[in-house]
Order: structure tokens, then C-alpha cells, then sequence
């Protein structure tokens, strides 16, 4: 069966899409068969973004490794069983179609809490959350007292990430390897910087998720959007400026990501 990966955070900014696009093209790249879903029918960033790129591939005649981008099917809803929901089946329907030909499915969710995304929560082997370095990212996954910086309970995103692992203990299945990545970081080390870094390690423990390092804040992640590239790209295709000092660290950071992730049957390689 592929391996489900979801990328999950119910605040937007954080760099989902991001993070979703270099991961799902990494593995590609890396000889995978990957599919691909976008669960945010409103803003479908994941989706515009890999329509970008193959609007590049046609327009450049080259081919770049892609993952198997599939929109959510519809669903006749006199075909539904008393109390199904109909989202439940679209999603259950593209995972179907997707895995039989995939090794992994990417899932990217939107950033507010909905139907699909919770039952995505509960289908993924491995769940990665990017975080933006702020205690407001940070109170989705625990509230801290103002005066002590105690963790004082969970926050609204973790609740919702134990229902989905009580699902799958439920169902049989193994737990979720759930990865926090501290995304989007600034260059200069801050003291606030600092207290976020040590209130996640402390909640890591606390709730059973892994840390990993995140990709910086830089402006070639905006400008790679319009084109569909990914920082992968960027040494066989000459188009979008030089591949300079900041893309290398970029894309060493993309490395580090990766191998953190521990995916099964991956050998790090770009």
C-alpha cells in the first residue's frame, strides 16, 4: 500500500504548500511514484502550484519529475449510505484511485479545521506540521501561561491530531509518525526564537511528535510559485536567476528535511 503523507496545520502562512510541493517533487525525483491531493477547495495553492509546472514543462518542452496530481472526484449523493458524508467518500474514492499505482500519497490540507481535513489526519503514516517561529503558530499545539512560559494544556490542533490517532489505534493501524517543522525561520537568532525552540522540544515529549528543521524565509520560494520549480530545478533549468550561495543553503536545508523525515524505503539522494 503507498505510504500516506499528510501536510497539516489549521493556520495558514506556515509554508504548507511549500513544504508539500519540494517533499512530493524530492521523491519523484528520487525515481518514487508519488500522487498528490489538495484538500483546500478554496484556495488549492498545492494544486495551482503543480498546474504551474506543468505549464512550464509544455511551455520550455522539458519534462521535470511530477507528481500525479489528481482533484477530488464527485460524488452522486443518492449513491451515499444513510449518515455518510460526502466528503468522507471524495476522499476515500482519490486515495483508492491513487494508491494503487503510487508509493506515496501526498495530501496537502488547508489551513482551518475541516471534514477533510480531519479524516486526512486520520489516514496519514506520516503527518508533518509546519510552524511558523510564534507563540501564535505555536498556541494551536499547547497554550502557555504568560507569566511562566508553562506549558498549561493543548492546544486546538493537537486535540484534533489525538482524535485522528485514537481513529487509527481503533482501526489497527500504526501509529502516525507525526514531525513538527519549524518552517519559515529567520536568519538572526531572537530571544523569542530561542523560547519558541525550547517550548517545542518540552511539548515533543509531552505529546510524541519529532522535530525537524524547517526551510528558511526566502524570496525564491515566492518567485519558484509562478513557475512551478522547486529549489531542485533550479540546476537544470536556467530561467530563474543563478544558483547562488542562498539557493545552495536552501537546498541543503530541503536535504536535512528529507532525511529527518525517515520515510520508508527512501535513500536520500539529490
Amino acid at each position: 500500500m503507498a505510504q500516506i503523507i499528510v501536510v497539516g496545520n489549521e493556520k495558514g502562512g506556515s509554508g504548507k504548500s511549500t513544504i508539500a510541493m519540494h517533499v512530493s517533487v524530492a521523491l519523484s525525483r528520487m525515481g518514487h511514484r508519488v500522487g498528490a491531493l489538495d484538500l483546500d477547495l478554496r484556495q488549492k495553492t498545492f494544486s495551482k502550484f503543480i498546474e504551474n509546472r506543468l505549464a512550464f514543462c509544455n511551455t520550455h518542452g522539458v519534462n521535470l519529475p511530477t507528481p500525479d496530481y489528481k482533484p477530488l472526484p464527485t460524488v452522486d449523493k443518492s449513491t451515499l449510505a444513510a449518515g455518510e458524508n460526502p466528503y468522507d467518500r471524495r476522499l476515500s474514492m482519490a486515495v483508492a484511485g491513487l494508491e494503487k499505482d503510487c508509493d506515496f500519497i501526498l495530501i496537502d490540507c488547508p489551513g482551518s479545521h475541516t471534514r477533510l481535513s480531519q479524516v486526512a489526519h486520520s489516514l496519514a503514516d506520516t503527518l508533518i506540521t509546519p510552524l511558523n517561529d510564534s507563540f501564535v503558530d505555536f498556541d494551536l499545539l499547547a497554550h502557555v501561561d504568560a507569566e511562566t512560559d508553562k506549558i498549561i494544556g493543548p492546544g486546538i490542533y493537537s486535540e484534533m491530531v489525538w482524535n485522528a490517532r485514537q481513529l487509527r489505534a481503533q482501526a489497527g493501524l500504526k501509529p502516525v509518525d507525526w514531525v513538527v517543522v519549524r518552517n519559515r525561520l529567520g536568519a538572526q537568532e531572537m530571544h523569542n526564537k530561542k523560547k519558541v525552540g525550547e517550548a517545542i522540544s518540552d511539548l515533543a515529549e509531552r505529546i510524541s511528535f519529532r522535530t525537524a528543521p524547517g526551510l528558511n524565509d526566502r524570496v525564491i520560494f515566492r518567485e519558484l510559485f509562478l513557475r512551478g520549480l522547486t529549489l531542485l530545478d533550479l540546476r537544470d533549468i536556467g530561467v530563474v536567476g543563478q544558483v547562488n550561495v542562498s539557493n545552495v543553503a536552501a537546498r541543503k536545508e530541503l536535504h536535512e528535511l528529507i532525511a529527518a523525515l525517515k520515510l520508508p524505503g527512501v535513500t536520500v539522494d539529490l
